[in-house]
Parts: structure tokens; sequence; C-alpha cells
């Protein structure tokens, strides 16, 4: 077993340990402890740390970096990824890779600092202007926040595109033990600026947009075929499945157990990956289990996001009459109580379907 590390130094160790170079950000709790650790830890490695003006000026560092060919991060919280959407929209359109970690904290505008998930629409459905998708990937847990990340830098060079890590203040702020992955090699892509001019310029008034848009889409299908996980657990028998991500899937996990052992049949899809979501998931639960009679989302917002993901390919995928239910609280960690007295309320005919 590892050591107790608070998950957003430990997430910002592992993504050092996946090779990157510079780190560019501008402190919001809940987020700071890992710019805070990354000051000292990347001088103390030779590598860069810059504590920028803004939110604007960090991500447009993460551009000219990325651009560099080099590994680039940045963390943030609701107000300051929403201020880095501008320059996140321009990186997907020049192809540009690199990791965002968003600690999510709860509300409009400033919000408090409350765990909770009401940034899930706006990651998940690009965030900026345009036509564009990011890759959004949900820990449970502090090990798994570390894993991710690690990997997060070979999925975005992969299709040269944003991703971003989506962790909240509750698996930010706590400690747990954690394993931490091997130092990698630092290394340039290939596509890297070098400083010369290699790209012939282009006439903006006359370029192609359906070439390029066909171009970008035909990646979106390839990163939806391919990058699609999750975690299932009780589905073969189930006639309620909850469907939850990042710390409400950690809790669905254990109370799924002791809600079996109290005689329900209730299963649990926990998406590991929002964008894509897994769509497959429910493909393989229609193909073993077709009898399914409702779909429960546990979530941390105000009446459910993810809820309408789960509707969509639940539909898509032989359920369209089965209804979808929504199981919600503003912000924190959802308690067993909550979700069995909510639960309860469903099978009565007490609580009303969103979809």
């Amino acid at each position: 077993m590892g050591d107790m590390v608070k998950g957003n130094i430990a997430i910002a160790e592992a993504a050092v340990r996946a090779g990157i170079e510079v780190y560019a950000g501008y402190p919001i709790t809940p987020s700071t402890e890992t710019m805070e650790y990354l000051s000292a830890r990347m001088p103390e490695l030779g590598r860069t740390f810059i504590q920028s003006e803004s939110e604007l000026a960090a991500i447009n560092i993460v551009m000219g970096v990325s651009a560099c060919g080099r590994r680039v991060l940045t963390a943030s919280s609701g107000p300051g990824i929403s201020l880095k959407q501008e320059g996140i929209s321009y990186m997907q359109q020049l192809n540009l890779p690199a990791v965002i970690l968003n600690v999510v904290r709860w509300g409009n505008g400033l919000g408090s600092l409350d765990a909770s998930q009401t940034d899930y629409l706006r990651e998940t459905r690009g965030g900026g202007n345009g036509d564009y998708r990011n890759i959004v990937l949900a820990p449970s847990t502090v090990q798994e926040g570390v894993d991710l990340i690690y990997e997060a830098f070979d999925i975005a060079e992969k299709y040269r595109t944003i991703v971003v890590v989506m962790t909240d203040s509750g698996l930010g702020q706590m400690m747990e033990p954690c394993e931490y992955p091997d130092f990698r090699e630092i290394t340039k892509c290939s596509w890297g600026l070098d400083g010369s001019y290699s790209v012939k310029r282009g006439n903006f008034l006359g370029r192609d947009i359906q070439a390029e848009s066909d171009a970008y889409i035909t990646k979106v299908r390839e990163i939806r075929e391919n990058e699609q996980r999750w975690f299932a657990a009780g589905l073969e028998d189930a006639e309620c499945v909850f469907v939850a991500a990042g710390m409400p899937g950690r809790v669905m996990e254990g109370l799924i157990e002791e809600m079996r052992a109290e005689g329900n049949k209730v299963g649990l899809i926990r998406p590991i990956i929002v964008w894509p979501y897994p769509d497959k998931a429910f493909a393989e639960l229609r193909a073993m289990n077709p009898n399914v009679k409702g779909f429960i989302t546990v979530e941390t917002n105000g009446e459910g996001q993810m809820i309408e993901d789960v509707a969509l390919y639940a539909k898509k995928n032989g359920f369209g009459m089965v209804p979808c239910y929504a199981i919600t609280q503003a912000c924190g960690v959802p308690k067993d109580d909550m979700v069995k007295e909510a639960f309860a309320k469903i099978v009565r005919g007490e609580k009303k379907e969103v979809f």
C-alpha cells in the first residue's frame, strides 16, 4: 500500500511522472494545492512552472507549449475553466493536445467550494464556441485519478485533442493511499514546432470548411469507438440500474452490494470516461438483460445533468420506454440513506421520472 496523499497532490505528481515539462495556471480553490505542489516540484526537476496573471494567460501559455510538441498541464475549477474556453476552442481547431484538470466546485458564477458535478454538461459538450468535444475522464478514487492522468497525455497525443480530468473538491481534498507510476522519458512530438516556419500559408477565406469538418468528425467517431470505459456490477438480473460517475459512482459501488443483500435487484454502470459516453455499456446490458424496468442516476447537481446521456443511450439501445430517474443533491458526497430513501420513493411511484 502506498502513502496517504491528498488527491490534488497525487494527481499533480502523476502528471509530473507522465512527462509534463510545463505547468501554467492561476490559483483557485479547491484546485490550488495542485499548482502549489508543482511550484516547488517542477523547478526541482529542472522543469518550468508559471503562475500566470490570469486564466486566459494560462491557457494561451498551454497552447504555445503544446504547439511545440511538449507535454503541458493546467488545472483550475469551475469559474477558472470557464475563462479558459476560448483558448480550448482554438486548441481544438489547431489539433493541439493538452491535459486539463478540473477540480469541480458547486454553482453558477462564483459558486461555492463544495464538491459538485455542476460542470458536467459544459465539459462533455465542449464548452467553448464551435463544433468539438473534449475527452473527459471521471475518476472516483485518488488512485484512479493518478492512473487516469498518467494515461491522459498518451490519449491526448494519440488523437491530438484536449483531455479533461474531471474530479471535484471532495476527491481533490481527501487523502488516500496510492501508488505512483514510474517516470517516463521526456520526448517531443514529431509534429511540434522547431522555430522554423514549415507550414504552407493558407487562405483563411478560401478554406474548405466541409473537408476540415469531415476530418474532425472522423476523429470524433474514432474516439467514440475506442475510448469508452466503465465499471459495471449486478447487471445480469437487475430490474433497476443505477448510473453514477466520480464520487457518486464510488458511493454506489458499495451501496449496490448492500442493496442487493437486502433483496433489491439493482445494478450499476459507473462511467469512467463520460465523453465519449459508454454507449457500449447499454448495448451489452440490452443483450444480457432486456428486462430492465428503470434507470436511476445519482448526481451532485440541481436536477441531474448526466441523466440526459443516460436517457439518450438507453433509448438508442432499445430501452426507449424505460423510465429514467435522477437522484440528486446540490453538492457534497451522496449519503447512503439519502439514496435509499429516494429509491424507495421511486419504487412506490412517489418520484416522477425525468425522461
